[in-house]
């Protein structure tokens, strides 16, 4: 399988996947703003979500996937069959119980992670309620999660990449349907979240089992793939905590900032989802299994091709995002979401955090590539080690930015206290993807191919031309909250054209063709197809 068009055709799946999802931002903040309500409904969607990362696509699916990889090249489709059947047996046990002892602690566990809801009347008890109503979600994302593990090892990297389609259809018919008939409208988007789950996961069951590998019951855990597993989650759910841990940090600050924050800190971190996810998630969900492939068959130098291949064209992409996410972020928010219950006042709250978030893009992008090449040497200990590192600093510049900076000397920047959170995070992205880089350095496992420097500056000159196109073309924000809906729109697609055919253009005298991108093909992208 041609890698390229491996991650072309994840990315255009995820990239529906996003659109969706956007378009479940757009009808959620018509329907329901960024007021007390929306913050309940974030922080409740957000610890199950947390839960998740352990369970599913994070420190699972870190241990789960590369060993099952080694299985199937080397002992079998029976033997395969036979660890996920124990696997998911284990997995789905741990599910119920966890999810019987969130929704019991419910109450504790909004206490400790957004503790000012309590200043606002209703609005602590509200979160309470819908974190035990959509608590369950996390048994079926998470089983869900597994089967697309499996999927992604046969190569079959579609209905994976389909699924979270159903989660946000599922939200958006909820919003605009079910909430009318709720005195608490909000109480519809936890139906809507039960229902995409199930959806999710029901869809994953007729794949598995064309394959032969659906899941029976199979109670004996103490094989030794089970075990091998457990003992690579281990630092691995480490990992993942810290960095969940972090994000929930974030959180309880803003619940303390007032109404309002904890959503506009949500909706800029969804944006920013957009690129990182349509490049990250793609290729890393195509690279992890051929990199597993790769160190099985020792072969180190197509292994530090392919990272580097990974990289470049991460690169390729993602500046342009970053430098229109940050020029245009106010004009995106507005237009995006500037209707219904979403107020021009939360265009400007929203604004200044997609822009520090942007700041992290092409490091978050490079992390979702960098780490699986630790996790495919089954490692999972040396990003748990520099996730511990990022939190410490990234918490040390959140009391900077806030005690220091804003409280004491910018005093009349109080209400962008949560643009400094995410600028926090961006920063601290930079630091953990320049660590991962350095660790694999040191083993040898990646070295830059020649002329990486030369590409990267050809890149950010483009990025610079195309921003400063779109900064003198673009007009003032106080015309983006007059404007009426079609005249705001149009401008932005041109704004967006603008910077595209800029970039593009920039890249082209410098002698940059589409076609390099298939000269940067490595030996190792055979592996796909193993």
């Amino acid at each position: 399988m041609n890698i390229l068009k491996a991650i072309i055709g994840v990315s255009a799946l995820t990239t529906l996947s996003r659109i969706t999802g956007l378009a479940r931002e757009v009808v959620t903040a018509r329907v329901f703003g960024a007021g007390a309500m929306n913050d309940a409904f974030e922080v409740a969607f957000q610890l199950p979500n947390m839960m998740r990362r352990l369970f599913a696509e994070g420190a699972f699916a870190q241990a789960f996937v590369p060993l099952l990889s080694e299985y199937k090249g080397q002992r079998g489709e029976a033997a395969t069959h036979q660890l996920i059947n124990r696997v998911a047996t284990l997995q789905l046990l741990a599910l119920i119980c966890v999810s019987v002892i969130g929704m019991i602690a419910a109450p504790v566990l909004v206490t400790i992670f957004a503790s000012g809801f309590k200043q606002s009347p209703g609005k602590y008890e509200l979160t309470v309620n819908l974190l035990t109503y959509m608590f369950p979600y996390l048994i079926f994302i998470s089983l869900t999660a597994l089967a697309g593990g499996v999927m992604n090892v046969w190569r079959k990297f579609a209905i994976p990449a389909f699924t979270p389609v159903l989660l946000n259809v599922c939200m958006i018919g909820a919003s605009l349907w079910l909430a009318p008939h709720f005195e608490q409208p909000i109480y519809a988007l936890a139906v809507g979240v039960l229902a995409g789950g199930v959806a999710q996961l029901a869809v994953q069951l007729w794949p598995l089992r064309k394959l032969g590998m659906f899941p029976k019951l199979d109670f004996h855990f103490r094989d030794e793939g089970v075990k091998r597993i457990l003992k690579s989650m281990a630092p691995a759910i480490l990992g993942v905590s810290v960095a969940q841990f972090s994000m929930l940090i974030n959180t309880n600050y803003a619940a303390f900032f007032g109404d309002g924050y904890v959503s506009w800190l949500k909706k800029a971190d969804r944006l920013m989802e957009l690129p990182t996810a349509l490049l990250g998630v793609a290729i890393g969900a195509v690279i992890l299994p051929a990199l597993g492939t790769l160190r099985n068959e020792k072969r180190n130098r197509e292994y530090g091709e392919l990272l580097d291949w990974g990289m470049r064209f991460a690169l390729l992409a993602t500046l342009p995002a970053m430098a229109v996410m940050v020029v245009l972020a106010a004009p995106m928010v507005n237009v995006l979401f500037q209707r219904g219950a979403f107020t021009a006042n939360d265009v400007l709250q929203t604004a200044p955090v997609v822009a520090a978030y942007a700041v992290g893009i092409v490091a978050l992008v490079w992390i979702k590539i960098l780490a699986p090449a630790f996790y495919a040497q089954q490692d999972t200990a040396t990003p748990v080690k520099i996730a511990i590192r990022v939190l410490i600093v990234t918490q040390l510049l959140n009391a900077a930015f806030i005690w220091l900076l804003i409280e004491n000397v910018f005093p009349e920047y109080k209400t962008w206290r949560h643009a400094a959170l995410a600028l926090s995070t961006s920063l601290g992205a930079v630091l953990n993807a320049w660590w991962l880089f350095r660790g694999l350095r040191a083993r040898g496992l990646y070295v830059p191919q020649p002329r990486f420097s030369r590409y990267a500056a050809r890149l950010i000159v483009a990025a610079a031309f195309a921003t400063a196109l779109i900064v003198f073309a673009s007009p003032a924000v106080e015309w983006w909250l007059r404007a009426d809906m079609l005249p705001r729109g149009l401008l932005l697609a041109a704004l967006f054209a603008l910077g595209g055919f800029g970039y593009l253009g920039a890249l082209y005298c410098f002698g940059f063709r589409l076609r390099d991108l298939k000269r940067m093909e490595t030996p190792g992208a055979e592996a796909l197809a193993a």
